[in-house]
């Protein structure tokens, strides 16, 4: 069984220990891509969220590949040595000892408290030598938890270190009620990325003559996130990430078992190698105990974890520790105890939107505004990661959304031969942004009505796709994603008012969800309320920071609203990310032409590969930003790359003949208006050589135009015909 490949859909990890290595989940031989992706069960989420773009990925693995799927390179860590861990002289600082009956702090190491009068003991009652359990070989301590100190030790009979955990407070009664509790879980709790329990064992202490229990674990060499940060500072974002990406596979699992972490912190995760551990269980308690002790860190815990921990109380711990690793956040157990700072005051949050996004997502005061599992969570971080990486190397990383279709950039090119007649000089030409442009909402496979909305998908006419729609609405009257598919048909043939009627008829408690603020965002650009689209796509962006969909949008409306600096930067971080979406890079260029930035317009114009279906159509429009006609006139060498551009594409005669046209009138414009010197040893060959002469361009635009006319009629052939011959050199005075 280990070291077989592991069974789940595109994952191409390997079983250790029945666990597979890379994605953590479970061997399961009957599992079935049909039902995997039909049932959307919380472990083929969280399997989607690990393996998203499996083949794009696979293709860049580095060191500790398991991490960051595969697009993060992770500095080694250093080889330790387990007895260079020990404690010269283990001891609790007088800031940690705290009765564990009434909180109160107590000064010694030793002794009753003061308030209750309860005995208390923070001395370790191992010590190097010790033999627990004639099978144990004390090392010493190696350091304490909130609930209890953590001895290394040598196993005499496997030959292998281990850990053994104790209490902290040897004499209460809580932390002994804790501790059992803690072996209990262990014993069922089997995870790659959690540590693993041997044994559990009891040992006399000499100093009270009483029994005490002991966990024995297994020894993880590595070092924790705490003693990474402390010498190193602030982690890379994307290393950072990476770590606690990786972890999130653990926290899906203890909650899918009924249990919560509560106290996550950087200590509490180890770096071993290719993974990430989990390595204090100390805290953990199950869901559906309202007795079990509470414990938790200052900075750390949710608000209402007090009250009882929860699977979001347990996600806020992780979103706290992604800050922390990544920035230094000012007066983090006071001030910003619950909410983080802004960018305005740390710098990292403003570099990074998505990052923060995710951030505040995961932290939010109220619960059900956060992440509602680890899957989510995941996911989300990995749309954060991928832009990270992208951004940080330049290299475009595409994934496949779950939540939105694909990219529907497909605005026709009008190129008919009537556009001479009221040719613009003053621009190119560009389509402007426009709502079809936006990627459709997919389908809710957790719906009731998604099995027999899939075929709806595929049909292209909205008209349709309502006809249709009408019997579902009928059958599944209480289901929401039929209601979305008819919104979203109405959007696309602009019948606004009814969208908009149809919004406001959802349940109430599902007007405020991402999905419903998706359809508004794009009703209200359609009806030209670019202000109220941009609050509907933020909120988007607030609830999904990892997907490119919100920031799409948003990029949309700022352009349209001609905010272009806001527009231009999303647009970039979104091709970037995903240089795919060809609407991103169209965008971009628009912007950049505004701004007066023909080499930013260029270079988002030349990013669409050719293998794309618009490849033709970014040529032309790069041919026009060459052209454009702005303060300064485009340069020969712009003239030629035009004409070298033209050349390369196999474009119809007649549009031929209209590029023709197009490129050699903007150069007799510019010769004219003398803001370029005749060149007769600078020819544009494009369908025939021309020198770049007046006279010469004047045959050439003779030429071109006679040559359209002979694919038009009527009153367009003698247009095109009185233009020849009034641009002829014969004729002009």
């Amino acid at each position: 069984m280990n070291g077989d490949r592991c069974q789940q859909p595109q994952c191409t990890g390997t079983l250790e220990d029945d666990y597979c290595n890379l994605c953590g989940m479970a061997h399961q031989p009957n599992l079935s891509a049909v039902q995997t992706h039909t049932s959307q069960t919380h472990a083929s989420r969280r399997l989607n969220s690990q393996t998203l773009n499996s083949q794009t990925l696979n293709s860049h693995r580095t060191a500790r590949s398991g991490l960051g799927l595969g697009l993060v390179s992770l500095p080694p860590l250093p080889a330790t040595d387990p007895e260079a861990l020990l404690l010269e002289d283990p001891s609790v600082p007088a800031n940690k000892r705290f009765c564990g009956s009434c909180d109160h702090p107590v000064r010694r190491d030793q002794g009753f408290c003061g308030r209750c009068g309860r005995p208390y003991s923070f001395v370790p009652s191992l010590k190097a030598g010790d033999m627990v359990a004639q099978q144990y070989d004390v090392k010493g301590a190696i350091a304490y938890g909130g609930l209890g100190w953590i001895y290394l030790g040598f196993d005499r009979v496997l030959s292998r270190y281990v850990v053994l955990k104790g209490l902290l407070n040897t004499a209460d009664d809580s932390s002994a009620a804790v501790a059992l509790a803690e072996r209990q879980f262990l014993a069922a709790v089997k995870h790659p990325n959690i540590v693993g329990v041997y044994n559990f064992v009891t040992h006399e202490n000499p100093l009270t003559g009483q029994s005490e229990g002991f966990i024995v674990m297994e020894y993880v060499a590595g070092q924790t996130l705490r003693q990474l940060r402390r010498e190193r500072g602030p982690l890379p974002v994307a290393e950072a990430i990476a770590y606690i990406h990786g972890i999130l596979g653990a926290f899906g699992y203890l909650h899918d078992q009924g249990l919560v972490y509560c106290d996550f912190k950087p200590d509490n995760l180890m770096l071993e190698g290719q993974s990430v551990r989990l390595i204090d269980m100390g805290a953990v308690r199950r869901l559906d105990d309202p007795l079990g002790d509470i414990y938790g860190t200052v900075g750390y815990s949710a608000p209402e974890a007090g009250a009882g921990p929860t699977v979001a109380s347990d996600l806020f711990t992780v979103g706290r520790t992604l800050a922390v690793l990544v920035a230094t956040v000012p007066e983090f157990s006071e001030t910003h105890r619950y909410q983080l700072p802004g960018p305005d005051q740390v710098p990292l949050f403003a570099q990074w939107e998505s990052l923060y996004r995710w951030l505040c997502k995961a932290t939010a005061p109220q619960p059900e505004n956060r992440f509602q599992s680890a899957d989510e969570m995941a996911e989300q971080l990995a749309g954060v990661l991928r832009e990270v990486v992208a951004l940080e190397t330049g290299r475009s990383i595409p994934s496949q959304s779950r939540y939105f279709g694909g990219d529907t950039f497909l605005a026709p090119v009008d190129l008919s031969p009537a556009d001479l007649s009221s040719a613009d000089l003053s621009s190119a030409d560009l389509s402007s942004a426009d709502l079809g442009h936006l990627p459709p909402l997919l389908a809710d496979p957790e719906d009731p009505a998604y099995g027999l909305m899939l075929p709806l998908l595929t049909l292209g006419d909205p008209q349709t796709q309502l006809q249709v729609l009408q019997p579902l609405l009928q059958q599944f009257p209480q289901a929401l994603g039929p209601k979305f598919q008819r919104i979203q048909a109405l959007i696309a043939i602009a019948e606004w008012d009814q969208a908009d009627r149809d919004l406001s008829g959802l349940p109430q408690q599902e007007v405020a969800a991402w999905r419903s603020h998706w359809l508004q965002g794009k009703l209200r650009l359609g009806q030209g309320r670019f202000a109220d689209a941009q609050k509907n796509f933020e909120s988007v962006y607030a609830a999904l920071p990892g997907e490119l969909a919100p920031r799409l949008a948003m990029a949309q409306t700022a352009e349209l609203r001609q905010d272009w600096e806001r527009a231009q930067s999303l647009y970039f971080r979104v091709l970037q990310t995903d240089g795919s979406v060809s609407s991103a890079a169209f965008g971009l260029a628009r912007c950049a032409l505004v701004r007066g930035q023909r080499p930013e317009a260029v270079a988002a114009l030349q990013s669409i590969p050719a293998a794309s279906t618009l490849y033709g159509r970014s040529r032309l429009d790069l041919v026009q930003v060459h052209l454009q006609v702005g303060p300064q006139p485009p340069t020969p060498v712009e003239l030629q790359a035009a004409d070298q551009i033209l050349a390369s594409l196999a474009l119809p005669p007649q549009e031929a003949l209209r590029q023709r046209y197009l490129l050699l009138h903007t150069a007799l414009h510019w010769l004219e208006t003398q803001q370029l010197t005749a060149t007769p040893s600078l020819t544009l060959n494009f369908l025939q050589p021309c020198p770049l002469t007046v006279r010469d361009l004047r045959c050439g635009l003779e030429e071109s135009l006679r040559g359209l006319a002979q694919f038009s009629q009527g009153l367009e052939r003698v247009w095109l015909v009185d233009q020849a011959n009034q641009v002829r050199p014969r004729t002009w005075v």
